[in-house]
């Protein structure tokens, strides 16, 4: 579920070139903070898939909600413990 994720959220990003020093900029428009900056395209898109984990990674730990994509949800869901 995860990796699916994932790869649903990368199909959303955004990609130019920098006209200052024509690098590669990437970001993904529903997830607020991750983008990436690279010399090479393929540079790029490996950092931001970076980026996107971390800032997945920090916001279930933090509990906050993640965004749908896709239909694709991602959420921690407390367990009841069993009493012995």
């Amino acid at each position: 579920m995860l990796s699916q994720y994932i790869q649903a959220a990368m199909r959303q990003a955004k990609y130019e070139i920098l006209p200052d020093d024509g690098t590669y900029y990437g970001e993904i428009p529903s997830f607020q903070g991750v983008w990436a900056n690279a010399e090479t395209l393929e540079d790029c898109r490996e950092e931001l898939a970076e980026v996107l984990e971390e800032w997945i990674f920090l916001h279930l730990a933090d509990n906050t909600p993640l965004p749908v994509v896709n239909g694709l949800k991602l959420a921690v869901e407390r367990v009841a413990e069993k009493s012995l």
